[in-house]
């Protein structure tokens, strides 16, 4: 639907501070709530069973609870707090970002706990408040080449969580299963049943996305969890308990989940907002594109990022993982056309009556970790898809593939190498003399650089591209 197609008389969903009547606004405001709410709440997930099968205590309900409330206001001050610099002004939607969960899980696994991810994201927030601010000298160590690397590590690195999950979670034991769901072995990690609902998910989500129409379509993602769900059911991996205990409705409360701060959480969000802060430039782009058919100013850059980093400081402190554009609505707004403020404003306030009602987020709870697991894989296979996108359109000369092509091989062979910086650190200990501990320096130097390939596919990136020759055609 573009606006030279338009029929209906309903040129006011194509206008930034158009008014059209509630009949053209909810199906389209219902359409981009069905595109973000999985991608929304299953980081949360990924993240509090992380944490709790490293001997944590993290209420998933609550933390789901805060994604979807944050996520609403996040989107909201994108949507009107341009006036006072801390928002874009444009038409997007906010949501937890997948681009964090193998930080964020490998954080939690190491017993960290859901506190120093917080944290951590408070100062991740002042980083982006300052690429916000200096965005044009920023933004010249981080060009395409060197987020599409950024990206693509980010992807690979989620497809083992995603493997992970279609066959049940390794956490998942015969006698776990038994003692505490007391109903099926299915749920025992890498059975058939668990590889059959999570590829018939899998199955469902790919069809849709390639023959489905309109709102089959946008809603692939949801629809297959559906499903998946329906058959997780007639195979009673399905435990309702949560359901039944929680309550109508819930205020968010401050620091519920408490706040830490550790260096060897800091240092690896920190870079990834870094990166988010300059990725988010992408999006406002393929949004004012998409929709309104120009570039975003300087103002609508600065204001943006400025707000991602106000909003991720804030909620913070109420227990949201960390936030930021979804280019899956970016797309929704590249093929409609529609850039109504009031169509967004209605998302975010979808998202918000979901997050203060505590029934909701327990139903969430009941998904099978295999349904999350098939639902999810496009979208990790998606993410590593843009990073490759990015790379490709920079052209694949010999400097850029060994920019790359390193950057990728040495996060990713560091991350899948255990222990394997672990000589090198010791002997950094002894030379300096350091009194912390060695098993305290280790696990810092390995929870910042190793835990994920992100950190050092991003130093690395930064580096070779900075110090290579550039191509010929490339230079000024």
């Amino acid at each position: 639907m573009g606006k030279s197609k338009d029929k209906t008389g309903s040129d006011e969903l194509f206008k930034w501070d158009g008014n059209p009547t509630p009949g053209q606004i909810a199906p389209l405001a219902i359409q981009h709530v069905l595109a973000a709410v999985v991608g929304c709440v299953t980081p949360a997930i990924l993240v509090a069973n992380a944490a709790n099968n490293a001997g944590g205590s993290v209420d998933t309900g609550l933390l789901i609870q805060m994604s979807l409330i944050f996520a609403a206001l996040s989107t909201l001050l994108q949507l009107y707090g341009n006036k006072l610099h801390i928002g874009s002004g444009l038409p997007v939607i906010i949501g937890v970002s997948f681009a964090y969960v193998p930080t964020m899980t490998a954080i939690a696994s190491q017993a960290k706990g859901v506190d120093t991810i917080l944290g951590a994201m408070v100062i991740g927030g002042i980083v982006a408040i300052l690429v916000g601010l200096f965005i044009k000298q920023i933004r010249k160590v981080f060009p395409p080449l060197v987020i599409g690397t950024v990206i693509f590590a980010i992807g690979l690195s989620l497809y083992k969580t995603a493997i992970n999950y279609m066959a049940g979670n390794s956490a998942n034991t015969y006698e776990l299963v038994v003692e505490q769901q007391g109903k099926t072995a299915a749920l025992v990690y890498g059975s058939w049943q668990n590889w059959l609902i999570s590829i018939v998910t899998l199955a469902i989500v790919i069809g849709l996305n390639h023959y489905g129409k309109g709102l089959f379509k946008l809603a692939s993602i949801l629809i297959g969890l559906l499903c998946g769900y329906v058959l997780a059911l007639c195979f009673g991996m399905v435990d309702f308990s949560a359901l039944h205990s929680a309550g109508w409705f819930q205020l968010p409360k401050p620091l519920a989940f408490g706040m830490s701060f550790d260096i060897s959480a800091i240092i690896p969000l920190a870079l990834l907002f870094l990166v988010n802060s300059i990725q988010a430039m992408g999006d406002f782009s393929a949004t004012t594109t998409g929709g309104m058919d120009r570039l975003p100013t300087d103002k609508e850059l600065n204001g943006g990022i400025i707000g991602y980093g106000i909003s991720n400081i804030v909620s913070a402190f109420f227990g949201c993982p960390p936030t930021a554009t979804f280019s899956q609505n970016v797309g929704i707004v590249g093929s409609t056309k529609v850039v109504a403020r009031k169509v967004f404003a209605t998302s975010a306030g979808i998202l918000l009556v979901a997050g203060l009602i505590p029934k909701f987020s327990a139903l969430l709870r009941t998904i099978p970790q295999c349904v999350l697991g098939g639902a999810v894989a496009s979208v990790f296979a998606s993410i590593a898809m843009t990073g490759i996108k990015l790379l490709v359109s920079e052209g694949m000369s010999a400097r850029n593939t060994t920019v790359a092509g390193i950057a990728i091989a040495v996060g990713m062979g560091v991350s899948q190498s255990s222990g394997c910086l672990n000589q090198m650190t010791q002997s950094i200990y002894n030379g300096l003399g350091m009194t912390m501990g060695l098993e305290n320096f280790q696990s810092i130097i390995n929870n910042t650089f190793a835990s994920s390939p992100v950190v050092l596919a991003t130093i690395f990136a930064v580096i070779l591209n900075l110090v290579l020759p550039k191509d010929e055609a490339k230079k000024n």
